[in-house]
């Protein structure tokens, strides 16, 4: 097994600083057009975050056993050398991207995404709120074990992302150099990411490279100020209720729904998914559209 640092345990000294040295700019330097921090909001974000690491240990177990299968089962292998392991980084980027996409897109799987984007703050905080049923990203990165890379190497370069990631989720840094904002996900597109605005949903999907959304039509530059959240904010700071609040929601709409089309569309279709309604006689006038609510 390739001996590789475990970099999320050791970025933690870095995370514990960076957060009180952004927490003390805030209050000295406050700027009204920025969310700040809100104690019960952060509470609420550490708390996803410290569950998370006990939620992730128990979901590791059955996916180290898939990947570790198909990894013996493979006659491919990859290297583990000082070049191989930034093209694997390189190619765990993109599978991100479309895993991170795929979590926006279909219902079931924006239930664990959701939690990330619940908050209506944007700051080191928010990169901790975590969701607790993170099962669901595993199948897009099977790919790569099946090209022969290490189930080691693969859970080395996903710490590396989620540790880049941490940084870009702050209101206190601006625009960067223009090559810097072209190539790497920046403070400035993720802000975009975690806004509500119709102009602003579904954008910057990208990990460590937005240029990724800049090749498959996702990307959206920082225009006006961001507004942080859902389209329908939960209003609460319950962590239980920010885990599972959509799962819940899932579970009422198929209840409700009449059809079995009906009942996988509100699975795993969209977040804002809703079934034609039935068609209006000619001489009525038609109902408008449900809003779709993200």
């Amino acid at each position: 097994m390739p001996n590789l640092p475990d970099v999320v345990l050791w970025s933690i000294p870095a995370f514990v600083l960076l957060t009180v040295v952004e927490i003390v700019t805030v209050r000295l330097h406050p700027d009204e057009e920025q969310a700040g921090y809100e104690t019960k909001d952060a509470a609420t974000s550490l708390t996803m975050g410290i569950g998370s690491l006990g939620f992730d240990f128990l979901w590791k177990i059955p996916i180290v056993a898939v990947y570790t299968l198909a990894y013996e089962l493979t006659p491919l292998r990859v290297p583990v050398l000082w070049w191989t392991v930034p093209l694997v980084l390189l190619a765990q980027d993109f599978f991100y991207y479309w895993s991170h996409r795929g979590h926006h897109v279909i219902r079931i799987l924006w239930a664990c995404h959701v939690v990330h984007h619940s908050s209506r703050r944007f700051n080191l905080t928010t990169a901790l709120r975590q969701p607790w049923t993170s099962l669901t990203s595993w199948p897009f990165y099977l790919p790569l074990i099946l090209a022969g890379v290490h189930p080691a190497v693969l859970a080395f370069c996903s710490s590396v992302n989620l540790v880049y990631q941490f940084g870009i989720h702050t209101e206190r840094i601006g625009r960067l150099p223009r090559p810097v904002e072209f190539l790497l996900n920046t403070p400035s597109h993720h802000r975009v990411h975690h806004a509500s605005q119709g102009g602003y949903l579904d954008r910057n999907f990208g990990g460590i490279l937005i240029v990724w959304d800049r090749l498959f039509g996702s990307f959206a530059a920082e225009t006006v100020r961001p507004v942080y959240g859902l389209t329908k904010n939960i209003e609460t700071y319950n962590p239980l209720r920010v885990a599972t609040h959509e799962y819940a929601a899932i579970a009422r709409d198929v209840r409700a729904a009449t059809t079995w089309h009906e009942r996988a569309g509100r699975v795993l279709r969209g977040p804002g998914w809703s079934p034609d309604p039935p068609a209006a006689p000619a001489s009525a006038t038609a109902a408008p559209a449900p809003e779709a609510t993200r």
